[in-house]
C-alpha cells in the first residue's frame, strides 16, 4: 500500500476483508473525479493486492437538502465526464440517479455484500459524515473512508484553530512533509485488473444505470423530483470544465490576483470553488499546476514559520495571495467541520461574538426585510441587490461582496440567529459551492468566526467588524458589475 494511508485512512468498522467476494467497491460520494484522488488510489491498491475487479459506484439521490436542477445538473455533468474517463480504464463504473425519493435505499448495502472491501470518501460536512458512519456499521465487510480534501490530512491537526494566522503558522510547520505525498495524477495508468464479467442482474433490474438521464441533459432534469425553480446556470460541471477553468486562471489571472481579486469589475478570481466543492477538481492538481507555472520546488520554501501571508512559499505575489485562499482559508474551514459537529450553529461562534451580538440584539434596525424580500433582491441597497442577483443568476457571489452581503443581512434582520438562518438557506440553495466547509467559513465570519473584536462598538454589530455599501463602492471597482446585475 502507498504511504499516504497512515495519515488519510479512517476505518469505519472492524469487519475483515473478504478476499473471496466479487469485487472491490469504491463508493464515490465527494471526490467525484478519476484523477488526483486518494480514495480511488486506495481502491485501486486493494483491487491489485486482492486480484479483484474494481467497481466504482457514483450515486445521486433526490432528497438531499436544497436539491435542485442547478445542483443536480452540475453533478450530472461531472458523472458524464467520469463515464468517459472510466470507459477505457480497467474498471467498471456504475452511475445511479434516483428517479423517486428513496429509490436508492438499500443499494449500497447490496453492493457491499458482494464486495471484498468498501472504500469511500471522507468529507467532513453536510450529511455525508453521518451517512458513511451509519453505512459503515451495517455493511458486512471492512469499510474505509479516505481523506482527499486538502494538502494537510484532516487528522493531523489536533485542535480547532480560531484564527487564520494561527492556522497558517501551524501549516507552515506541518505542510512540508506532506508536499511530497501527493496522490497519483492517474491512479489507473499502467494498472491491469480483471474486469467484472457480469454485473449482478437483480441489482441492475431494481437499480438501473443512469445513462439515459446523464446523456439527455437538460431535458431529463425536468422529470426528477427536485426544485425546478432553481435553474441550472451557465457554469458547467465536471473535470473537463474544471481543467479549463484552472488553465484559464493560471494563464490570465494568477499574475494579477493579489492586485485585482477584490475588484468585481476585474474578474480576477479563480471561480474554482464549485469544482473543488463537488470534487471535480483536486487541490493537489491545482497546487501542482500552479507550481509548474511558478517553476517552484519545495526547496523554495522559507525555513521560518512566521504565520505571515507573504513570503513563506517563495512564489510570486499573485501565487502567494491565491495560495492563502486555496490552502489557509480553505483548509481552515475543513479543520472546523472535521472537529466540531456544531460548525453550522450559532453556538459555535467565539464567546466574544456571542456576547456582543447578545448585547445588541434589541438594537433598532434601520431596515427589516423578510426572507422572501432578501431572496428576490428587493432591498433599498443597489449593491446588495446586485450581489443577490449574481447569486440567483450565476450561483456565485464575488468573494469580497459575499462578505458585505452577509453583513447587511445581519444589519437588516431581527436577530443574529435569524440572519444566520437566512444566509445559510440562500447560500446553500443557490450557490454552486454551498453546503461545504468554505461556505460556512464565509457565513460565520460575518458574525465573528476567525475574526477579532473591533472598537468602538456600533449599534447592532457591537464589536463585530462593520462593512458598508458606501465604503465598498468607494474602495472597489464595481461600475460594470452594477450594470451587469441591475434590476430585471
Amino acid at each position: 500500500m502507498n504511504p499516504f494511508a497512515a495519515e488519510r485512512i479512517t476505518p469505519l468498522n472492524r469487519f475483515p476483508i473478504n478476499p473471496d467476494a466479487d469485487f472491490v467497491l469504491y463508493w464515490m460520494i465527494a471526490f467525484r473525479r478519476a484523477k488526483w484522488n486518494f480514495s480511488l488510489q486506495r481502491a485501486v491498491d486493494w483491487a491489485c493486492e486482492l486480484g479483484k475487479p474494481l467497481l466504482i459506484f457514483e450515486a445521486l439521490s433526490c432528497d438531499y437538502p436544497w436539491a435542485s436542477e442547478r445542483l443536480h445538473s452540475f453533478i450530472l455533468e461531472g458523472m458524464k465526464n467520469n463515464g468517459s474517463d472510466f470507459e477505457s480504464a480497467p474498471v467498471s463504473y456504475f452511475p445511479f440517479v434516483e428517479k423517486t425519493r428513496g429509490q436508492g435505499k438499500g443499494l449500497i448495502r447490496e453492493l457491499a455484500a458482494r464486495s471484498c472491501v468498501v472504500i469511500t470518501d471522507d468529507y467532513p460536512c453536510f450529511f455525508l459524515p453521518q451517512m458513511i458512519r451509519a453505512i459503515g456499521k451495517t455493511v458486512p465487510v471492512a469499510m474505509e473512508a479516505i481523506d482527499s480534501n486538502g494538502l494537510l490530512p484532516l487528522p493531523v491537526a489536533d485542535r480547532v484553530f480560531s484564527t487564520a494566522y494561527s492556522f497558517r503558522r501551524y501549516l507552515q510547520h506541518q505542510l512540508p512533509v506532506f508536499l511530497s505525498r501527493f496522490p497519483k495524477e492517474n491512479p489507473l495508468r499502467g494498472v491491469t485488473l480483471p474486469k467484472l464479467q457480469e454485473f449482478p442482474a437483480e441489482i441492475a433490474k431494481k437499480w438501473p444505470r443512469a445513462d439515459t438521464i446523464i446523456n439527455n441533459l437538460p431535458d431529463s432534469l425536468r422529470r426528477l423530483p427536485v426544485d425546478h425553480k432553481v435553474a441550472p446556470v451557465e457554469t458547467r460541471g465536471g473535470a473537463q470544465s474544471a481543467g479549463k477553468k484552472l488553465s484559464d486562471f493560471l494563464d490570465a489571472n494568477l499574475h494579477r490576483y493579489h492586485v485585482d481579486c477584490n475588484h468585481p469589475d476585474k474578474n480576477a478570481t479563480s471561480r474554482l470553488s464549485p469544482y473543488l466543492h463537488f470534487g471535480h477538481l483536486s487541490v493537489h492538481e491545482v497546487f501542482s499546476k500552479l507550481c509548474k507555472v511558478e517553476r517552484w520546488s519545495i526547496e523554495d520554501l522559507s525555513d521560518r514559520a512566521s504565520g505571515k501571508r507573504e513570503g513563506w512559499w517563495g512564489m510570486s505575489p499573485g501565487a502567494e495571495a491565491f495560495l492563502d485562499q486555496l490552502v489557509t482559508w480553505r483548509e481552515l474551514g475543513f479543520n472546523m467541520c472535521s472537529k466540531r459537529d456544531d460548525y453550522d450553529r450559532f453556538e459555535s461562534l467565539p464567546d466574544w461574538a456571542v456576547a456582543t451580538l447578545g448585547d445588541h440584539q434589541s438594537d433598532a434596525r434601520p431596515h427589516l426585510y423578510s426572507p422572501q424580500q432578501f431572496e428576490s433582491a428587493k432591498t433599498h441597497d443597489p449593491l446588495w441587490n446586485a450581489a443577490q442577483r449574481q447569486l440567483l443568476r450565476q450561483g456565485y457571489i464575488h468573494n469580497y461582496l459575499r462578505m458585505l452581503w452577509g453583513k447587511k443581512i445581519l444589519e437588516w434582520t431581527g436577530s443574529p440567529r435569524e440572519a444566520l438562518n437566512i444566509m445559510i438557506d440562500l447560500n446553500n440553495k443557490y450557490a454552486l459551492d454551498g453546503r461545504g466547509p468554505n461556505s460556512y467559513t464565509g457565513i460565520f465570519w460575518v458574525v465573528g468566526r476567525y475574526d477579532r473584536p473591533f472598537g468602538p462598538k456600533r449599534e447592532i454589530f457591537g464589536s463585530l467588524r462593520y462593512m458598508s455599501s458606501e465604503s465598498t463602492l468607494k474602495k472597489l471597482k464595481t461600475a460594470e458589475y452594477m450594470r451587469c446585475f441591475h434590476q430585471d
